[in-house]
């Protein structure tokens, strides 16, 4: 179901270079703190994957968290998440990977994914795919089945979602 989200890209303000020069961050905290949009946002990604299957959900550190679990809860599923290098307690796998603006690494509890488990994974924004393909490959290494991919917005002016061609990818605002 497409829906018009012209009114949800009000809410989120650009900030010009941020965190380095050169970078347009777009401020997804505005959508965030009005209630109504914040409740459309995820009901809009609820329903992209409303009729499949799914056991886990991955939230990205760290602004994927604040969907990811909203989504879980309305799905269902279980909470899990994949966080930069050195924020969890428990054994981890790690990935490093590209971001617009330098290197990062992701890592996942190795007992967060049982194999064979049907994940979304979920993050804010989608630019250049390095961040969601890493938190895939973990999903993966560990035995998961990755049925879909949401965003909260999607820059089309980055390659991500070539990077993710193989996957189901839902983004709820294109820029």
């Amino acid at each position: 179901m497409k829906r018009n989200t012209e009114h949800l890209k009000q809410k989120i303000r650009e900030i010009l270079d941020f965190p380095t020069p050169g970078i347009k961050f777009k401020d997804i905290t505005p959508l965030l703190e009005d209630p109504e949009s914040f409740k459309e946002a995820i009901d809009g990604l609820v329903d992209f994957f409303r009729d499949i299957k799914i056991d886990k959900v991955v939230g990205i550190d760290a602004r994927g968290f604040l969907l990811a679990s909203a989504v879980a809860y309305l799905l269902n599923a279980g909470m899990v998440i994949v966080r930069k290098k050195g924020k969890l307690p428990h054994q981890t796998i790690v990935r490093e990977h590209d971001l617009e603006y330098g290197r990062g690494t992701l890592e996942i509890h190795v007992d967060a994914i049982k194999k064979g488990e049907r994940v979304l994974v979920i993050d804010d924004v989608l630019a250049t795919g390095g961040t969601a393909d890493a938190a895939v490959k973990l999903v993966e290494h560990l035995g998961g089945d990755v049925v879909g991919l949401g965003f909260l917005l999607e820059l089309s002016y980055f390659p991500g979602r070539e990077k993710l061609k193989n996957y189901n990818i839902n983004s709820l605002i294109i820029y």
